[in-house]
């Protein structure tokens, strides 16, 4: 399956360099805006982790003030989309 999500990340301004680089390092992650502590991210499944368990634990990183789900797209992949267009 494929699983992509947008997410608003609010940050402490001051935390805000940090907080990207954190988010930038995290596999499955990729920042694609930042302005005054607002922080726009893309996150996608892994092969060890999915997108949910990733966003929580944008949680946990120092700075973040809320970590929102602004968008979600779901659909097969691969094998689960050939199997799904056969039906």
């Amino acid at each position: 399956m494929y699983n992509i999500c947008g997410c608003l990340v609010h940050a402490m301004p001051e935390k805000t360099p940090d907080v990207v680089s954190a988010i930038d390092a995290t596999e499955g992650c990729e920042v694609h805006a930042q302005e005054d502590g607002r922080i726009v991210v893309t996150v996608e499944d892994t092969d060890t982790q999915r997108a949910s368990e990733i966003i929580m634990g944008m949680h946990q990183i120092p700075g973040v003030i809320t970590v929102t789900l602004t968008y979600h797209h779901f659909e097969p992949s691969g094998a689960d989309a050939a199997a799904s267009t056969a039906l």
